[in-house]
């Protein structure tokens, strides 16, 4: 008779109780195959709307829409078993209201059964991520510096460089965790600054670019294997996945010029 094993899947709340004990190991997932090679050596896998910039080519993550996001939830999830996947809300599906943001990530979640959604924002956002939490909807909460206000930030820029700026920033992450938020992505904040958060609010930190202080780290994966073109100054790249895909690609093109296909499995018959 054989046994089968069931794979328990981590929760929103499993990600909490890590506050201040392990660091939480998580990356970024667009796709199936890539989530289940992650999977047994993370954590969370979050389906980032870096996604739009990563895979289709776009300039920022603004353009990209909730289908999109929601497909690749759904592959994503079709990969993990083990990992709490947490998926993106893009630019405009949830700043309108709580109902609205109700409303798609109800959507999200029931389309793509992921564990929980993740949108930016401090304190312009605690109404939406009070709202969401009780009405069942884990909230991944996101500070710093939030890609979807690019245009009024003026550019991808470190925060918190000067102390002047830190009141508002630790403000940000005190309010959405007392919100309901079960853990907050600290991005590109000064290292003190991210550090002196982490030691003061109850929720877990999840840095990018931010200090080691933090509960725990994400990347984009591309970035992490030397696949993107362009990779912020702070990720160290585990992997040349680019230059591996490069040579490869190279060595096929010059085989398939100099005719050495490779035989084929299988004959047919020619028929007159």
């Amino acid at each position: 008779m054989s046994v089968q094993t069931t794979i328990k899947r981590l929760t929103a709340p499993d990600i909490t109780a890590r506050k201040g004990i392990d660091p939480i190991v998580s990356l970024t997932a667009y796709h199936a195959h890539t989530a289940a090679i992650a999977d047994p050596h993370v954590d969370f896998l979050l389906v980032g709307d870096s996604l739009g910039m990563v895979m289709h080519g776009f300039e920022s993550t603004l353009p990209v829409p909730l289908d999109l996001m929601i497909m690749h939830g759904r592959a994503v999830m079709r990969g993990a078993k083990r990992a709490l996947v947490v998926v993106d809300m893009p630019f405009g599906s949830y700043e309108e209201s709580p109902a609205q943001a109700f409303r798609n990530a109800a959507r999200v979640v029931k389309e793509t059964e992921c564990g929980a959604i993740k949108l930016e924002g401090g304190r312009r956002m605690a109404e939406t991520i009070r709202f969401l939490s009780e009405r069942g909807i884990p909230v991944m909460a996101h500070v710093g510096l939030t890609p979807q206000s690019i245009n009024v930030l003026g550019g991808f820029k470190t925060q918190g460089r000067t102390r002047d700026q830190w009141a508002a920033i630790e403000e940000d992450a005190r309010v959405v965790a007392e919100a309901g938020a079960f853990a907050v992505v600290l991005e590109a904040l000064a290292e003190p600054l991210a550090a002196k958060i982490t030691g003061e609010i109850a929720i877990p930190t999840i840095g990018i670019g931010a200090s080691a202080a933090c509960d725990g780290q994400i990347l984009v994966m591309e970035d992490m294997l030397g696949l993107s073109p362009r990779v912020p100054k702070f990720v160290k790249e585990f992997g040349a996945v680019g230059k591996a895909i490069e040579k490869a690609i190279t060595a096929y093109a010059a085989e398939v010029k100099a005719r050495n296909f490779p035989e084929p499995r299988h004959t047919y018959d020619v028929k007159d």
